[in-house]
Formats: C-alpha cells, structure tokens, sequence
C-alpha cells in the first residue's frame, strides 16, 4: 500500500494564482479611481504610457449599413431593385425598439448600467481575473465596454486593404490585459460624453445577432418577421441571448434553438430578479418555445429579377469610379457599407417590354451554343439608360451558374470592365460608318454598285491607318440573297454585303474605323479598333 502524496504543486499554482488575482485586482481599482495611477502599476506589463497614445474617448460614427438600388414606375413611385450590405443592419432610435428589448438587455448585459460610469468594477475585475488566470474568455463587461469594443470591431472591418483590416480585427478582439485596459479607458470616456440611452441605443443598433445580421431592427426581422418595436417579452430574451455568442446561439440554425431557448430562460430569470417582469410574465414566457419565423435576407443582384443585368452594371460603374475611393476594394467597401440610396435612370415599364420581348424571341439555351441575346436602349439627348435587357437568368454565384447554360453573370450589353463581356460582333450595324464615309467623300444615295460575288484581293482595297495584304477574300450576302448590282439605298435597305464591299473598295478603310471612334464606338476589350476589310461588314 502507498501512502497518499500531497500535490504540493497545485497549493504553489494557487498561492500564485492569488497573488495574481490580487495584483490583477489592484490594477484594476487603482485604474477605476485614478487612471493616472493605473497607468503607472501596469508599467510592468508593457502598458506603460498607454493612456497618452489614446484620445479620451471614442467618437461615434455612423454604423454600416445597407445600400439599395430604386427605379420609378410609370406614376413615379419608387420601386427597390436590389439592396446590398457587408452587415444587415437598419438602424432605429431607442423608441422604436420594444421596452422588453431595453429591459433585457440591461438586466442581462449590465444590471447597475444606469448606475455605473461606464465600467462595473466587480464584475470586471472577476472577468479580467479568470483571463488573467486561465485561458478562456469570460464576460463581465459593462454595456458601455462591449459597445466600444464593437466599435473597434466595426470600424476594423471597415478597412478597405484586407492586410490591415486582419491586422486591426486581431487587435480589436485581441483577449489580453491591454485590450481590456483600453476598454476601460474608452467606457468612461464614453460614458462622460454620451448619455446612458445614446450608449444603449448606439450598442443594441451595433450588436451581432449572428451572421452578417447587426443590429435589433434586423435581428428582428431576419428571426422573426417582425419590427424590433413589436417584439414579445420571449422574441426580445431569445434575441438579447442571441448576443451572448452570435453564430452558436442563432436560432435560424434548427440545431441551435434548444440552446437558445435555454440561455433565452436565463435571461427571463435575470429579468424577473432585477423587477423587470413580474412572476406571471416570466412563467408565461418560458413556457413558450422559441418559434423563429426566418425572413430570408435579400442582397445582390439577383433579387432585382428581369431588371439584374442592369443593376450588375450599377454596380461596375460604382467600382469604378474614383469618385467613390482610390482603388475598388475602397469603392466597394463604401458601397456595401455607406447607405446609400440611388436612384437609377431605369423605365420599368420599357424595361419589362424588353425583358418580355427577349423572352418571347430568344430561348435562354439553345443547341448551336451557348448564345444568347441582349437588348439596351437610352435616352436621346442624355445618354441615360432606360433599358438593359438580356436572354439570360442572372447569378453571379459560380456554383450556380454551372447549373445550366441559362445562368450568367456575363453582361453582354456592357464593355469588360463594366460586367466581364469580351464583346461580341456588331454585324450590319457597322455599315453605317462605310455609308457615312460614302456620303462624306461626294458619292450618293442613288449611286448604284455592284454585288456580283467576287474573290478580291487587299491590293484592291485602301488602308492608310494600317495598311493592306492578307490572302484573298470572297465575301457572300447572307442566306443567298440578291447577288446584283444595285443603287446604295436598296443595298441599305437590304444589308446587302456584297455591295457595301464594293462600296469600301471606293474609299479608305481608315476612315471608316475613325467615323466609328469619332461617335464612341470601340471594342469592349478596349484595343483599338481594326480597319481591315472584313471590318466593314461588322466582325468587330
């Protein structure tokens, strides 16, 4: 038999974890009472002159919130497109918040808020302790402290260089004694500022409930189809126990309800013991499941149905607009985050003509290809887009486009740069610019010239931009149409090919590509035009 040995280890780890605690303890209150004095006891720590480097409080700015896209329908009402948001959030003011919200909250969160200066130093010191000992995270923050550390958090995620903003997110969330000291510092300068219902507003709008759902206005409707003012005595606990630990306590995951429900009880049980509820209020209450009524939340273009293509391009003329910030990664940013409200130049009832006219004519799939059509048309005098159509289901999800040849995310009616189109060629409507140069060079409408089928040689034409030479050519009209001699307009009428080849041979293939340019045609890959002799037919 062995004699029992006593753990005299485990006595020395908890003399030590004592000193700790009281050492920890002592900063902590000398830093309360005098900020001064905190300053120079954590100087052990690598804390020394930490105070000097911050400002002494955190100013607030607006949160992130949703950018959305508007039309107007033919009585001038405004119509939504499309909403888009890096965080759901729809801030409100304290009175359109349900009072079921505040008092959870609050007797949840941080019973003795209205009493405190921004920090409850008890239970602070026991949070910072259990860090400051072990290895897990515990809570004990005042409302005012996590509201600076969303802050923090927030304007992290708010940085445009991915490098940075990960760098800045480590810092903000970091679980050391620093960052806890600065809380602090930032809690009560806050609280000398702000008023006790500002703070609480400003952190019940900011908080996560999970995913990229922010805030009680969205919360409530992305949970339970309601507005965060209409909210139930069990809606508000289920979603103030949702804040504890967002994406583990979210109840649009079915396996986490049960979960929910149970932190849900707790919170009905602090409220009942802080006299927020009364007994009958919180019986009633647990007794009711958390039934969650999930909204699903709706961003991107592929909300904005037959109008997609054009709200896509929206978005690319926003990318790439300095106006809005110095690279993409900023312009895009601000987009998804800055609340912005734009109005588009959009007719909606010439636009549902188009997208209905397409559907009837173009099969989104066909069996020569993956081919398709588009339809764009703008205002005379402006330049304003009034429709932008196309034979194609929108989805810039890659999984989903590989579904089936009737999705895409490809614009054709727009350059690479503005929806990823490579181009493709414009046909008869180039014969335009040949007819312009025609009529420029003294010749006439009732000129007549040949269509006969012919092999020609580059000799035969005239390029002083480029150039000739290439092998020889035997250009044909399209299905065997008339093959003759005609005058220019019956060839207009007509879009014979033949004839405007002939008519090209007359003239300088030079010129012809400068009378596209000089009305803004060009190539959507940006090159330059070329100015060969099958150009003249609309290869381009």
């Amino acid at each position: 038999m062995f004699a029992k040995k006593t753990s005299k280890p485990k006595v020395a780890g908890g003399l030590f974890a004592f000193v700790g605690i009281s050492a920890v303890a002592a900063v902590l209150l000398g830093f309360v009472v005098t900020p001064a004095v905190a300053t120079t006891g954590i100087s052990a720590n690598g804390t020394a002159g930490l105070f000097d480097e911050l400002p002494d409080y955190l100013k607030l700015t607006d949160l992130a919130e949703k950018t959305s896209l508007y039309a107007k329908d033919k009585d001038g009402k405004e119509v939504l497109l499309a909403s888009f948001y890096a965080q759901n959030r729809v801030t409100v003011p304290l009175t359109e918040i349900s009072p079921y919200v505040i008092d959870a909250a609050v007797a949840a969160e941080d019973p003795r808020f209205y009493e405190h200066g921004g920090i409850d130093i008890w239970g602070t010191i026991r949070a910072t302790v259990s860090n400051f000992v072990g290895s897990k995270v515990q809570g004990g923050s005042s409302i005012s402290q996590q509201y600076v550390k969303n802050i923090l958090v927030m304007r992290a995620e708010d940085i445009a260089d991915p490098v940075e903003r990960k760098a800045a997110y480590q810092t903000a969330t970091a679980t050391n004694l620093d960052r806890k000291v600065k809380e602090l510092r930032y809690a009560m300068g806050l609280e000398s500022q702000y008023s006790k219902d500002d703070i609480l507003n400003g952190y019940l709008n900011i908080a996560s409930f999970g995913g990229r759902v922010y805030g009680i206005e969205a919360a409530a409707e992305r949970y339970f189809g309601v507005k965060a003012k209409d909210l139930t005595l069990g809606q508000a606990a289920s979603l103030i126990a949702t804040v504890n630990n967002p994406n583990n306590l979210r109840i649009d995951n079915p396996d986490l309800v049960s979960a929910n429900q149970d932190r849900r009880n707790w919170v009905l049980d602090r409220m009942l013991a802080e006299g927020k509820i009364t007994q009958q209020q919180h019986d009633e209450a647990q007794k009711e499941p958390v039934t969650p009524k999930i909204t699903p939340a709706t961003s991107g273009c592929e909300t904005a149905g037959g109008s997609a293509f054009f709200c896509d391009y929206v978005t690319w003329v926003i990318k790439n607009d300095k106006a809005f910030g110095n690279t993409e990664d900023e312009r895009w940013a601000a987009f998804v985050r800055g609340g912005w409200k734009i109005m588009t130049t959009l007719d909606l009832e010439a636009q549902a003509a188009a997208v209905a006219s397409l559907n009837e004519n173009v099969p989104k799939i066909v069996p020569e290809g993956d081919i398709g059509g588009s339809a764009v048309s703008v205002e005379v005098g402006t330049g304003r887009i009034l429709t932008m159509a196309q034979s194609k289901d929108y989805s810039a999800d890659p999984d989903v486009v590989k579904t089936g040849a009737n999705y895409t995310s490809v614009n054709f009616n727009a350059d690479g740069n503005y929806g990823s189109s490579a181009g493709f060629p414009v046909g008869s409507t180039y014969k335009l610019f040949t007819l312009e140069e025609w009529l420029k060079q003294g010749h006439g409408l009732n000129e007549v010239v040949s269509g006969a089928p012919k092999e020609w040689k580059m000799s035969e034409f005239t390029n002083s931009c480029d150039g000739t030479g290439g092998p020889v050519w035997r250009p044909l009209n399209y299905a065997g149409a008339f093959d003759s001699t005609t005058t220019v307009m019956n060839a207009l009428k007509a879009s014979y090919n033949t004839n405007f080849v002939t008519m090209a041979s007359k003239l300088d293939l030079c010129n012809i590509r400068k009378n596209a340019e000089a009305l803004l045609v060009h190539r959507a890959d940006y090159n330059q035009l070329k100015s060969n002799p099958s150009t003249v037919l609309g290869t381009e």
